[in-house]
């Protein structure tokens, strides 16, 4: 790519980003933005997404020591647990890079940041009817698509999908459009009964989920959640496993009738396409096609508020301590970066 196929770069050229400094503790930190390589993107974010659970653990310094390096964002920087530049949802717009690409808005797996820059081929352009907001989503919806090519759900299943966190929900909202016989949105929480209910689907209390399900989607990441959807199973089902579990090693339930029923339990992980469609498929396809999914305005239900890139380190401290209700929170991008100042450089 030959530099006539860049556009300037806006002066001036700084970017600010969140860090989490100490535990419980972050700051906007403002520094030069490195120069875009040929085959690079200059990108102004628009918006970003926090996802609740896992950016909690960040903020609380909580990542455990041996799967510090499997948390790692693609774009991350610093160590766990402090000082770090942490996230994975981010939607911004293409302000310098390849001709095709550039005024577009495009889907990365950034940190919160408010210009960054990338390879071109870390981004992916947003399809125009998919409300920015929405679109951070992405990341988790194609963890639910690599889930469901798992899966492989099939005309007239029955199927649960136990917890209706965000991935839960994502692979619910994704269900619902399968002509199943039967699905069921499984959560302790009452509340989650409207969040189900927008995804066009059916909640249940644990207790009262319905049995022999030919596939059971497990996303709760506890131990009773686990053991519940191996009960649901019907005999010779298949349980997929989603749920991260960080240093804690949940008890599976393996004796009663588990292996005269001959259950089956699979792990699924998004670091790689899903055998069933590896030869088909590369992770750029399954996020274009978490993208499309996009379009369907059901997945608005998994957006729990909004506030500005300003306000965000009050805002994830508020989010690791608040209500588990909370979802996805948004981040907007509506202020101009601020003045240059000393410090490291906010991308490498």
């Amino acid at each position: 790519m030959t530099d006539a196929a860049h556009r300037a770069l806006p002066e001036p050229r700084t970017c600010r980003a969140y860090w989490t400094v100490d535990p419980g503790r972050g700051e906007l930190r403002t520094a030069e933005l490195p120069a875009p390589g040929p085959e690079d993107v200059v990108v102004r974010a628009l918006r970003s997404g926090i996802s609740r659970g896992t950016e909690s653990l960040v903020h609380r310094g909580l990542v455990p020591e041996r799967v510090r390096e499997r948390m790692r964002a693609p774009f991350q920087e610093g160590d766990f647990p402090a000082p770090v530049k942490y996230g994975y949802l981010a939607v911004g717009v293409v302000e310098q890079g390849p001709q095709e690409l550039v005024g577009r808005r495009v889907f990365s797996l950034h940190p919160h940041q408010d210009r960054y820059v990338l390879p071109a081929s870390a981004v992916t352009p947003v399809p125009d009817d998919v409300p920015s907001d929405r679109a951070v989503l992405a990341g988790s919806v194609e963890t639910a698509v690599n889930a469901l090519w798992e899966a492989a759900p099939r005309f007239g299943d029955r199927v649960a999908v136990v917890g209706a966190g965000m991935v839960g929900a994502c692979a619910a909202a994704l269900l619902a459009r399968f002509p199943l016989a039967r699905l069921q949105l499984v959560d302790p929480q009452p509340s989650r009964a409207g969040l189900a209910r927008a995804l066009s689907v059916e909640h249940v209390l644990p207790q009262d989920a319905a049995g022999e399900c030919d596939v059971v989607v497990h996303a709760s990441s506890t131990a009773a959640g686990l053991a519940r959807g191996l009960e649901l199973l019907g005999d010779e089902g298949e349980l997929i496993e989603l749920s991260w579990y960080g240093d804690e090693d949940p008890a599976v339930p393996l004796g009663a009738d588990f292996h005269a029923r001959r259950l089956q339990i699979r792990a699924s992980q998004v670091g790689a396409v899903a055998p069933a469609r590896r030869a088909r498929r590369t992770t750029a396809d399954r996020l274009a096609t978490a993208l499309d999914a996009l379009r369907d305005p059901r997945f608005d239900a998994l957006l729990s508020g909004t506030s500005s890139f300003e306000e965000l380190p009050a805002t994830m401290a508020r989010l690791a301590g608040g209500s588990a209700d909370v979802l996805c929170h948004v981040v907007r991008y509506d202020r101009p970066p601020a003045a240059p100042t000393r410090g490291a450089p906010c991308s490498p």
